[in-house]
């Protein structure tokens, strides 16, 4: 008896040192035949791809995947291109993506799907060489409730200028291309000064190009950011010039970063949908599809909501306003 005692206790301290991160975490063990799904997002360490990464984790645990995310340390399309290529490498199950640079994704996107990888696209609907493009929004409603809301702060006449997080990110450049063509019909005396900067991913390079805008135009009246860092910095450069609350920013946040700025008065207004949602929905989808069920007869994702598949674009309705009073409700 003591024999298989003892025999039982090695057991139990084997399968405890093989697996540590699974039992120290409290995570599911990962099965061995699991699918692979990585998500590469357009650069890590930053709070709205730290949260997109949560429901990455939430995927892994309750689907059973393989599930992680990587990304570059900035914003630079060849650094995707490499993850990419390298994830091809590995003969992963599929790939998730948002990208930095569509078109420079294409050729990598074609020998991944040619080896048989699923490739899943978010924040790029119009992404040549995807599988599936899963956004959370409509997009030109989104486009257009962004500058219903910058009129709001600073009126239906005016100046004002655009973030983006780079000249090549799909999403946000689509946007800017809605949002001013919806200007231009309902607001025609707002008046654009500038081609769109490009620093919504750095939140301090949205901060210095704010302060040349106040030094080029003093009499500038608005900015939209599109990256979640774009109005933050803005708000930071308007506080440190004494102009909180007398030029209005807008554009998409991260609640829980945003909240000071807001509340302070120096960001006006914010817009999004939960990243934790998108990174669970594209690693879920991901799995429906390397089951071998059809897109076509994709209704709703679990926890998500209803979609709509258009071609191959799934969409999702959860486009929510952030502002001083709800920002705290948010719970990221």
């Amino acid at each position: 008896m003591y024999k298989s005692m003892r025999l039982g206790i090695l057991v139990v301290l084997v399968v405890l040192f093989a697996t540590p991160m699974a039992f120290s975490q409290g995570q599911k063990a990962v099965a061995d035949d699991a699918f692979e799904v990585v998500t590469v997002v357009k650069i890590t360490g930053i709070p709205w791809f730290n949260r997109l990464e949560e429901g990455v984790v939430q995927a892994k645990e309750e689907l059973g995947l393989n599930a992680y995310q990587i990304g570059p340390s900035d914003a630079d399309p060849a650094q995707q291109v490499k993850m990419v290529e390298d994830l091809i490498s590995k003969n992963v199950d599929a790939i998730c993506i948002t990208p930095n640079d569509a078109t420079a994704l294409e050729p990598v996107f074609k020998k991944a799907r040619d080896q048989g990888i699923l490739i899943l696209t978010h924040e790029s609907p119009d992404q040549a060489g995807k599988d599936v493009d899963i956004e959370l929004i409509d997009n030109i409603a989104f486009a257009r409730r962004t500058w219903d809301m910058l009129v709001e702060g600073m009126g239906t006449s005016g100046k004002y200028a655009i973030f983006v997080g780079g000249l090549t990110v799909p999403l946000h450049n689509l946007w800017a291309d809605e949002g001013i063509k919806y200007a231009q019909e309902k607001y025609p005396d707002l008046e654009l000064v500038t081609s769109r900067i490009p620093c919504g991913e750095d939140q301090e390079l949205a901060k210095q190009k704010t302060l040349e805008l106040l030094k080029t135009y003093p009499d500038l009246d608005g900015i939209v950011g599109f990256g979640s860092l774009g109005p933050p910095g803005a708000a930071q450069a308007l506080k440190e010039k004494g102009l909180a609350g007398k030029v209005t920013v807008v554009g998409t946040v991260i609640p829980g970063h945003a909240a000071p700025y807001l509340k302070e008065g120096s960001l006006t207004k914010g817009i999004l949908w939960d990243p934790k949602d998108a990174g669970f929905a594209l690693n879920w989808v991901a799995k429906y599809l390397l089951e071998g069920n059809k897109l076509a007869d994709l209704k709703e994702i679990p926890g998500i909501g209803a979609v709509a598949v258009e071609g191959d674009v799934i969409m999702v309705n959860a486009m929510v306003d952030i502002t001083k009073d709800n920002v705290d409700s948010y719970g990221f």
